[in-house]
């Protein structure tokens, strides 16, 4: 397993509020670990946000005793949106705070991935897949009939998300799992990089560099930089 993991500011934002968290060895009785939180709520709020959901996942990854991925997934993101929301509810700065996450940990030949939010989680075997289903106005439109989903990116409401962890005292993930194998490539994001960047250029990108993970990282960024670097972005790249 090869890994990188990034985060950039961009070029428009004054703060960091996304965080991330790539750990290609055991935490606690599971084999791995992989998130990318990307918060909201105002300067402060939203950094604070996105780091306290990390911090409390993988303290309760590592301290778990779920008999699976998907539950230790559940309890942690349960956890985390307590932690959260308690903090937002103490602090009238802080008021309306909350992130996005989207998670996944690589056990045998399954990938198993949580999300809340519009961070994604994708799968390059031939071709790159998007796996989670982004909780987003723009997603819900696309599934509606009423835009394709070629104009998400340039959508004047593409940052409206419908889920968020930690904005209500109870949260609902999705979790999916996939098949993967040796070779394949796994990408985790936030929308600093698809905002910017079409799913057929990070394809390319990601393929021309496959060998070198930080080099495949790395130009993801710069290329969302090139395209405006209108947001924070972060990248996780996760070579089998």
């Amino acid at each position: 397993m090869d890994t990188f993991s990034m985060t950039d500011m961009g070029l428009l934002r004054n703060s960091n509020q996304d965080s991330v968290f790539c750990e290609e060895n055991p935490i606690g009785r599971f084999p791995n670990l992989f998130l990318v939180a990307d918060g909201m709520g105002g300067h402060k709020a939203g950094d604070l946000a996105s780091r306290l959901c990390i911090a409390e996942m993988v303290k309760q990854i590592q301290s778990s005793t779920a008999r699976t991925p998907v539950s230790a997934f559940e309890q942690a993101i349960e956890a985390a949106n307590q932690k959260v929301y308690q903090c937002a509810k103490e602090d009238f700065d802080l008021a309306g705070m909350g992130t996005t996450v989207v998670g996944a940990m690589v056990e045998d030949d399954v990938a198993y991935i949580a999300n809340i939010g519009d961070s994604r989680f994708y799968r390059l075997h031939e071709h790159l897949e998007q796996i989670t289903v982004d909780h987003s106005l723009v997603e819900e439109m696309v599934q509606s009939g009423e835009i394709q989903k070629e104009e998400m990116r340039t959508h004047p409401n593409k940052n409206i998300i419908t889920r968020a962890l930690g904005t209500d005292d109870t949260v609902r993930p999705d979790c999916f799992e996939v098949k993967v194998e040796p070779g394949d490539v796994l990408l985790l994001c936030s929308d600093g990089l698809t905002n910017m960047v079409e799913d057929s250029q990070i394809e390319k990108i990601v393929k021309e560099n496959k060998e070198d993970m930080k080099l495949a990282g790395e130009k993801l960024v710069q290329q969302a930089n090139e395209a405006g670097g209108k947001d924070n972005i972060s990248v996780i790249l996760v070579r089998l």
